[in-house]
């Protein structure tokens, strides 16, 4: 079982930034695909970024160019830095681990809001 602890949520004016993370437990994290996951109020949950093994990444387009989705094996961490920030990017913000038998794990998420 995997155990996922995101942090990094908060309230930001447009056009600023935030680093979210997400913490993962298990000692094969180097394996997992990792992705980004929002839901804003009213809607469903959306893809926003995924990375895998390998380091390859993938983007909605809604925010290529603006999010970087990155991990550090060594700290079993995944990131989402967040720059340009607009007021249709508030949500809550989860992170999801994919192992090798093909289950997803889910974080709790981060709430992220920003004001215009």
């Amino acid at each position: 079982q995997v155990q996922l602890v995101e942090s990094g949520g908060g309230l930001v004016q447009a056009g600023g930034s935030l680093r979210l993370s997400c913490a993962a437990s298990g000692r094969t994290f180097s394996s997992y695909t990792m992705g980004w996951f929002r839901q804003a109020p009213g809607k469903e949950r959306e893809f926003v970024a995924r990375t895998w093994s390998s380091g390859s990444t993938f983007y909605a387009t809604s925010v290529k160019g603006r999010f970087t989705i990155s991990r550090d094996n060594a700290k079993n961490t995944v990131y989402l830095q967040m720059n340009s920030l607009k007021p249709e990017d508030t949500a809550v913000y989860s992170c999801s681990a994919r192992v090798a038998s093909g289950y997803e794990y889910w974080g709790q998420g981060t709430q992220v809001t920003v004001s215009s």
